[in-house]
């Protein structure tokens, strides 16, 4: 886990519940506002790193609105987000939020995005010096909403419990899988949009693959980390994440009962890895030489 700053308070009790609250309700409603108001005509806005790197004018709105909605709910908070319209706050909480995980899939009407909201203590920008306390993951294909507080577990629920009748469907605890062998697992991974890292990253699985059961490539980093925490694949590996990435779902896989690592401690762009404690060193020594 990366360490906070230490002379920063981290939320407990009450607060922290309140927090996670006020997460599932953000992710919720912007998981709705992409899906519901999606144009049936959905272009590309911008680019970022390469070409292929895409920016859609959703990205942008569902941002604007998680940015508002934190703003009013949480006025002395940070707020550091994919799209760059960041907030110096004076609390000591930073929102690290990802308004669309997965802009390809979306783009191309694919269903696997998603809205990634996390509450994070010390310093967002950096690496190894922030930990999440919080965090949310809708995914509003399913209709689902995944989330954690530290300490409370991980879970999900349907997003139509949220604001009515909660009692109805009560969450869903999420643990990681238990498989500890490596040849039996099946893997998530992705790629970066430069043509060089995509290169690497594809030589690698040429040593991957035969140690393992299969590679799966999604395309959110957000819903492999919530595929590791409900064990529906048994480790992820990436390079390449940054902070709004990983924050909510590096939370919700330690509340599962699994270990988030990176090429040697806290997780980011040089590596993530995400698994049950069995799997997780072996997972890295096969993707370690991924790592700049």
């Amino acid at each position: 886990m990366g360490a906070a700053t230490p002379d920063l308070p981290v939320p407990t009790g009450d607060e922290l519940a309140a927090l996670e609250v006020l997460c599932i309700e953000l992710a919720t409603t912007a998981g709705r506002f992409i899906r519901d108001e999606r144009p049936d005509r959905l272009g590309v806005a911008d680019t970022k790193s390469t070409d292929t790197d895409v920016v859609t004018v959703m990205d942008r709105r569902s941002e604007e609105l998680l940015h508002r909605l934190i703003l009013e709910a949480r006025p002395d908070d940070g707020i550091l987000g994919e799209e760059g319209a960041d907030v110096t706050g004076s609390s000591g909480l930073t929102w690290v939020i990802d308004p669309i995980d997965g802009t390809v899939n979306y783009l191309y009407d694919i269903p696997a995005y998603a809205v990634s909201v996390a509450v994070v203590v010390g310093d967002a920008s950096g690496e190894g010096t922030w930990t999440p306390v919080v965090g949310a993951i809708s995914d509003p294909s399913l209709r689902l909403v995944h989330h954690a507080r530290r300490g409370a577990g991980a879970w999900t629920r349907p997003e139509a419990t949220i604001e009515s009748a909660p009692e109805s469907a009560p969450p869903r605890r999420l643990t990681v899988s238990q498989e500890d062998r490596l040849g039996r697992s099946l893997v998530a991974t992705g790629f970066g949009y430069a043509a060089e890292v995509r290169a690497r990253q594809a030589e690698i699985l040429t040593r991957v693959l035969p140690q393992v059961r299969d590679i799966r490539r999604i395309g959110s980093a957000a819903l492999d980390l919530v595929r590791v925490a409900e064990g529906s694949v048994d480790a992820y590996a990436e390079s390449g994440l940054n902070a709004w990435d990983l924050a909510a779902g590096w939370l919700i896989v330690e509340e599962a009962g699994g270990v988030v690592v990176g090429r040697e401690d806290a997780p980011g762009k040089d590596l993530t890895v995400a698994a049950g404690p069995a799997l997780v060193e072996p997972v890295r020594r096969l993707f370690v030489s991924e790592a700049p």
